[in-house]
């Protein structure tokens, strides 16, 4: 059975010719086919494609990379050569002849891109729904959303259809996905990984979104994210921003050496008492432990957190409707300076606040999943703009659940640069009992 087998855990019975990258396959649609139509979680379904690429990998004498003939899905914003990809809107449907950055590495590591998952339109919504795919169900609870724009993504990753995911984070799409299905995500610093042909336009025109967002992996555990970004990270020749920062190897940590800020919220933010409960039982258990716990956050002016939301509608005007939204001081190069004047500052605050603590554990929404028919969420970018604002890394674990089961991920920011050592953080944490680690919705 590879029902619910990692990346990693795949990927070596693959080396070791224990089975093929056709039976992985194989057993990856199996699964899209039985489980899927509850979910509505893949689109784009190329077998075909994939199929080719399979076996390719088994004629090989040697394996092609750490990810050799391991079948994923991909966020439907990531350009897959010759596989359709839509953004979720009609304006950018069409089979790009390129793959992007991210998708080429993967594919370069051995991975075999099956399809896409879904995703809102222009990866504008903390839901996943659009008029060409429809929406996607949350396997713990198939009334409720799995959150967006990684809805997609975190359901199949959720309900064991892929055992590795690949998305993108300007409000927090990498984050309230993972804390609604109860899975992993892991926000990147900003500019670790190339955008190269991420949310490209089919007809070009220049890449307008080249502050605030990041990439990063989804997954089940901790050892896949990091296998992922190992293979992802790093300069392409072509996004230019991006920096040859090395990412330092895994350590082991031990829980009484760290300096832990959790809080319940931010000021301001309203957060439900079930997160608010269950970040109250990470700060005891992790003081049970020995780590040194306090409650607070960086002396930062939370207040202005709409310059964030600002600066999203004015970056993405030359995208997306909402251009048609923006003030007209949005469009003026003295306020766009300005509004980048107080995200350095906000950026310093950090890592002023990062010399005295290893990281800062908040709660990774206001809520636990919510049904499709809300209307009133977009309060839920509280809890999540700060880290876009700021460019930071965040890893999004899960950390408990609520009194009817749903899962409550936390999130876990640290320094920039500083991946691996929130996911040492983590790993501590989960070997101490602290976090809980992944489990299965009920039924899959």
């Amino acid at each position: 059975m590879l029902d619910y087998v990692g990346a990693n855990e795949l990927a070596a019975k693959l080396r070791g010719r224990e089975i093929s990258a056709v039976e992985a396959l194989d057993a990856f649609v199996s699964r899209v086919a039985e489980r899927d139509p509850a979910l509505n979680a893949v689109v784009s379904l190329d077998v075909e494609r994939a199929r080719r690429l399979a076996v390719r990998r088994d004629a090989v004498a040697r394996p092609t990379g750490p990810l050799h003939g391991v079948p994923m899905t991909i966020k439907d914003a990531f350009d897959v050569a010759g596989l359709r990809t839509t953004i979720g809107t009609p304006l950018f449907d069409h089979v790009p002849t390129v793959s992007a950055t991210v998708t080429r590495r993967l594919e370069e590591a051995g991975a075999i891109i099956v399809g896409h998952s879904n995703v809102p339109a222009f990866l504008a919504d903390y839901v996943t729904d659009n008029d060409l795919f429809g929406r996607t169900n949350n396997p713990w609870a198939p009334d409720r959303t799995p959150g967006g724009s990684g809805g997609g993504a975190a359901a199949a990753l959720a309900a064991g259809i892929t055992p590795i995911e690949f998305g993108s984070d300007l409000a927090g799409s990498l984050r309230l996905p993972p804390h609604f299905c109860g899975v992993y995500g892991l926000k990147a610093t900003e500019l670790r990984v190339p955008v190269t042909g991420f949310f490209s336009a089919p007809h070009g025109g220049p890449r307008s979104v080249r502050v605030l967002n990041s990439l990063g992996p989804m997954a089940r555990d901790l050892d896949d994210l990091d296998l992922v970004l190992r293979v992802v990270a790093g300069p392409d020749g072509v996004d230019v921003d991006v920096p040859p920062v090395p990412l330092p190897r895994r350590a082991k940590v031990d829980p009484a050496t760290l300096r832990l800020a959790v809080s319940p919220t931010i000021p301001g933010v309203d957060v439900s008492p079930s997160l608010r409960r269950c970040l109250g039982h990470v700060a005891d258990g992790a003081s049970d432990v020995g780590a040194r716990v306090t409650a607070t956050v960086p002396a930062v002016d939370f207040g202005r957190l709409s310059v964030a939301g600002d600066l999203i509608g004015a970056i993405t005007q030359i995208l997306t409707p909402a251009a048609a939204q923006l003030r007209d001081e949005q469009r003026s190069l003295a306020w766009y300076l300005a509004a980048l004047d107080h995200r350095d500052h906000v950026a310093a605050a950090f890592e002023s606040f990062f010399a005295d603590h290893d990281a800062l554990v908040l709660p990774a929404g206001t809520t636990t999943a919510f049904s499709h028919d809300a209307r009133d969420y977009a309060d839920v970018g509280g809890m999540l703009v700060f880290a876009n604002l700021a460019g930071l890394p965040v890893l999004t674990v899960p950390a408990g659940a609520d009194s009817d089961g749903l899962p409550i991920g936390a999130q876990i920011v640290g320094p920039r640069w500083s991946e691996p050592r929130l996911l040492d953080i983590a790993a501590a944490l989960e070997d101490a009992g602290v976090l809980p680690g992944f489990r299965r919705p009920p039924g899959y």
